[in-house]
């Protein structure tokens, strides 16, 4: 029984599941909008928020705790673009737009995106 146990596993196991939610959380701050599933997309948004809430703060720790998930690239434009725009939020910086199923399979798609 998974009792407390929060989080989707997206059928892989902890490594590469970290792996794909890096690689996502990069994509998201490159492009500010991708689509993907929906079940990826919730999962996400944790990451996303909690990486932009860290960013709004720059000192050095929080730069070398970003920089463990993050590109370098990707460290600078969240630090120095993307966190400056949400200083007077508390909260919320992503929204999901569902889009229909997918055609191979019928997965639920979205749209994830960084709210302007």
């Amino acid at each position: 029984m998974r009792k407390l146990n929060k989080g989707r596993k997206l059928s892989r196991k902890k490594g590469p599941r970290k792996a794909l939610l890096r690689i996502l959380a990069n994509n998201l701050f490159l492009y500010e909008k991708i689509k993907t599933t929906e079940a990826k997309a919730k999962e996400l948004r944790v990451v996303a928020e909690k990486m932009i809430t860290r960013a709004k703060k720059d000192e050095i720790s929080n730069r070398r705790i970003l920089a463990q998930s993050l590109t370098p690239k990707m460290v600078k434009k969240i630090i120095k673009e993307i966190a400056p725009r949400y200083n007077q939020r508390q909260g919320g910086y992503t929204r999901i737009m569902r889009l229909g199923p997918r055609n191979s399979d019928g997965a639920k798609m979205v749209i994830i995106e960084l709210i302007k």
